[in-house]
């Protein structure tokens, strides 16, 4: 019976992509994943390393302060000894001051553009203190001198006074003598130029003591003059100027710590920025390589292995199994194309065997049948002499060989080893196979054909002996493999790209088989391990650790074997070859079969020890930033507070002065009422009251009663008005209250600064204007935008004028005017006028914190808003819109 053959397959082939194009495409896909996470993590580490170079160059500043700050105290100590005892302490200055030099030269080198400025500030600085300390050595030098002549003065003083004879001046030039010495052994040189003042004034008849007396008396008085200029340089220069360089240099300190604030969020935010990206790149790279190689294998190896599947059950017998993938058009469609013809070739070679058999009886039919089956064969057929001859061969083989007939192919073949193959060593193990064994099974091997062309064959053939059993010729039938070839080829290409490519990725990458065994490793691990890639192939993890001495299971990969699916990224940390414990994140995944079992585990893992090393310094840097942010806030507290208690006691001061008028006058009225009646008592009892005695201590009792009645109410207004705005400053819950009464009332406890100050305050407030609000944080406003315009806008003692508007604004709000037409502020001045901590008068005391408070009350607590308007030499104008309800959410605060 002859075999049925299945119909051939239809004509019609699905496209798709080559193996060549895959692999290709799935090497730059993973290529390009590699560029990126390489360039975002340069681009990180970059950052990081210039923001932390940064900071450790300002906690260099701050050590270069503190030593500015230690050599400006040995230079001020070392002044303060000069001006006390300056025969001993000169060469210390010297040395302080060229040491302090040398400190800001060096630390100039190493400070940003403003930094340097401050450092400029202090070497200026520096220069005037030098200047301040050659003028008090010039004043030291006069008054030595001055001091070295004194005594012969005296001694010529006292022998004039020896020969006067008037013994009350001479009693009152020894007097005056006394206190001089006295003031000047007590370095008292005021209290010596008066006394030497005195004996200028003294009325002296005889010239000669006279002469002598002013002398005396004007070289006293020089050496007083040299004392306060000395004690003028101290303080106005060396204290002055050494208080201004200490002052840089804090604010050196202050710029540092501000620019190591943000420097320290910067390098957190950068940190957490590149560990996300490494985290959310680095998945999206293994997930894009599973999915290339996934896509790869789905592509490829299936359908290879579909199809090498189909070729040994042909090879098997089993002639009717289909050949997959016969309809793709690429390589694998080309090798299913070419096993679909070897399979048909074998069904058609058994059809013809069979039909052989059966006509051995017509042998001319059966070689007519053969000769059919030979020409047209597939597949090549030939039959050659152990020496090379070609005797037969069928088209097939002609035409695989280049030519047009068979005839045309044994006529220009001689000898197929020379002739055919490419390389003669396999045609010398051909012929050894066929003299062993008497045939060969796709024996492979490549020929040449007639256009020059390198095919690709696998031969099957047998060998015939004759009588004699000598091997007389071969017979063989050949097919052209070039094309999977290629294919394998193609395949052994894309091994060889991914592990190059895998070999460049600095992480651990590597696959292993069931039994845990290495089947794929990258370069930087084999590194981690001190072996060859090739080398860890077919050894287990524990086999390559124990090498030198580390340790590590296979526990995860048995997770993954047990759960069939990946476990997530997780940390380890074992031993590296060098002995450094090495700190991991790693995720473990399964590669599944076509029959959906795990064949593989892919492990990647990343080093993060040098993350893990940031995240230390991250955490101590964050550390320190929030200590000293904490201590800045207590600062900043300490200081409002310190501000507040101040202006308390200056509005104090200024109630006690204003009630301790009316008080004073009551007093002395109550004192002569008190000796009014005194007296009118003496005379009711000696018996000589007369009328108009009664009627004078009569108007007497009217009037100072008059008077005490009103000054004592005066001082009852002024210490009632004082407990109201005292009482509301200390009460901090709301209340309903009218603006008008509480506004006079605060102006009341201000009246009493405006005299000794040469200030009109004029008040104009609209009646009936109720608020349900704060009273205490808005007398605190009044309070310190009125001591602040006095400190600021009217210097050196001149005359002005502050006025105060309070009227309604809108149907929710109102308006409170302050204006005053001082000296005004210049657009800088203006710009940082509500900043903390900034004043024009720090020389002067002042902390800046007096607007900060303001502006700090007015926008939270009291909920409204204020605007400044000032210009230098117009006065200023400051406006505040406050709503008549306080806000419920500042409420709460």
């Amino acid at each position: 019976m002859t075999a049925e053959t299945p119909p051939n397959p239809p004509n019609h082939r699905v496209r798709s992509l080559s193996i060549g194009q895959m692999t290709f495409g799935s090497f730059m896909l993973v290529l390009a994943v590699i560029v990126v996470t390489g360039a975002a993590s340069v681009i990180a580490i970059r950052h990081i390393d210039q923001t932390f170079a940064e900071l450790q160059r300002l906690q260099s500043v701050g050590d270069l302060a503190q030593d500015i700050d230690r050599r400006i105290n040995e230079l001020r100590l070392a002044a303060r000894d000069f001006v006390t005892e300056p025969g001993t302490q000169s060469t210390q200055i010297a040395e302080a001051t060229t040491a302090l030099s040398d400190v800001l030269k060096s630390t100039r080198l190493e400070l940003a553009p403003e930094q340097q400025d401050m450092i400029d500030g202090v070497t200026e600085r520096l220069s005037t203190y030098r200047s301040g300390i050659e003028r008090i050595s010039v004043l030291i030098n006069r008054r030595a001198d001055l001091i070295t002549g004194l005594p012969p003065l005296r001694d010529r003083l006292d022998a004039a006074i020896a020969g006067n004879t008037d013994a009350a001046v001479t009693a009152e030039l020894f007097q005056f003598q006394n206190r001089i010495s006295a003031g000047l052994l007590a370095r008292n040189p005021s209290a010596a130029e008066v006394a030497a003042q005195g004996i200028r004034a003294m009325t002296i008849a005889d010239p000669g003591l006279r002469q002598a007396a002013n002398n005396y008396a004007e070289a006293v008085i020089a050496i007083a003059i040299r004392e306060r200029q000395i004690a003028e340089i101290d303080k106005e220069v060396l204290g002055a100027e050494g208080r201004l360089i200490q002052r840089v240099t804090e604010l050196l300190r202050e710029v540092s710590t501000r620019r190591g604030h943000v420097l320290a969020r910067d390098f957190a935010r950068t940190l957490a920025e590149a560990r996300w990206q490494s985290i959310v790149l680095g998945t999206m790279g293994v997930l894009i390589g599973l999915f290339a190689a996934a896509f790869v294998v789905r592509r490829t190896v299936r359908p290879l292995a579909q199809i090498a599947a189909a070729i040994r059950s042909v090879a098997g017998g089993e002639k009717n199994v289909p050949i997959p993938a016969a309809d793709v058009d690429n390589e694998i469609g080309d090798i299913a194309r070419a096993a679909e013809v070897f399979r048909q070739t074998l069904v058609d070679a058994d059809a013809a065997r069979e039909a052989a058999v059966r006509a051995l009886a017509e042998q001319r039919q059966a070689e007519e049948s053969y000769r059919k089956l030979f020409e047209s064969s597939v597949d090549g057929i030939y039959v050659t002499t152990p020496g090379g001859e070609l005797l037969d061969a069928n088209p097939a083989l002609a035409r695989m060989m280049g030519y047009a007939t068979p005839q045309e192919l044994i006529a220009g073949i001689n000898d197929v080893a020379d002739s055919v193959y490419v390389h003669k060593s396999a045609r010398a193990e051909y012929q050894r196979l066929m003299q062993r064994d008497g045939m060969v099974r796709e024996f492979e091997y490549q020929v040449r054909a007639r256009d020059g062309t390198i095919l690709w064959l696998s031969d099957s053939a047998s060998a015939v002996r004759n009588d004699a059993g000598e091997v007389a010729r071969y017979e063989g039938v050949v097919r052209d493999i070039t094309d999977q070839k290629r294919a394998e080829d193609a395949i052994a290409e894309g091994r060889r790209l991914l592990q190059q490519v895998i070999d460049t990725v600095p992480a651990v990458i590597n696959v292993k088989d069931r039994d845990l065994q290495y089947v794929l490793m990258n370069r930087y691990m084999a590194g981690i391990f001190g072996i060859e890639p090739q080398d860890a192939i077919g050894r287990t993890t524990g086999e390559l650790m124990s090498r030198y001495g580390a340790a590590k299971t296979d526990e995860h990969d048995k997770r993954v074997l047990t759960a069939g699916r990946e476990l997530g990224f997780y940390e380890e940390e074992y031993k590296d070859s060098a002995g450094n414990m090495r700190q991991w994140l790693v995720n473990k995944l399964p590669l599944l079969d076509a029959d959906g079992e795990i064949e593989n585990i892919v492990t990647v893992a990343l080093d993060i020890g040098e993350r893990k090393r940031g995240e230390q310094e991250m955490r101590k840097a964050r550390d320190a930033a929030e200590a000293a942010l904490r201590n800045l806030r207590e600062t900043q507290n300490s200081l409002i507070e310190a501000e507040k208690l101040a202006a308390l006691g200056r509005l104090v001061a200024g109630v006690a002065h204003e009630v301790n008028n009316p008080v004073g006058i009551s007093l002395t009225v109550a004192s002569a009422l008190e000796r009014k009646t005194a007296n009118f008592t003496a005379e009711v009892g000696r018996g000589e009251l007369r009328r108009s005695s009664l009627n004078e201590y009569l108007e007497t009792s009217r009037d100072a009663s008059s008077q005490l009645v009103a000054n004592l109410n005066r001082a009852a207004e002024l210490i009632q008005s004082f407990k109201q705005v005292a009482a509301d400053r200390n009460y901090s819950d709301k209340r309903v209250f009218d603006l008008g009464d509480l506004t006079e009332q605060v102006v009341m406890s201000l009246r009493p600064g405006l005299r000794k100050h040469n200030l009109t305050l004029n008040v104009e407030c609209q009646p009936n204007l109720s608020m349900n609000s704060y009273p205490g944080p808005y007398g605190q406003v009044l309070t310190n935008l009125f001591l602040n315009a006095v400190a600021h806008a009217f210097p050196d003692g001149r005359a002005g004028t502050v006025e105060i508007h309070v009227r309604e604004s809108g149907k929710d709000n109102v308006e409170v005017l302050f204006s005053d037409n001082g000296i005004g502020m210049s657009m800088d001045v203006r710009r940082r006028a509500f900043d903390p901590f900034f004043t024009t008068r720090r020389d002067q005391g002042g902390t800046g914190l007096g607007l900060h408070i303001v502006y700090s009350i007015v926008t939270t607590r009291l909920g409204g808003r204020l605007d400044l308007d000032s210009e230098p030499g117009g006065g200023t104008r400051i406006q505040i819109i406050l709503p008549r309800i306080a806000p419920v959410e500042l409420a709460a605060e």
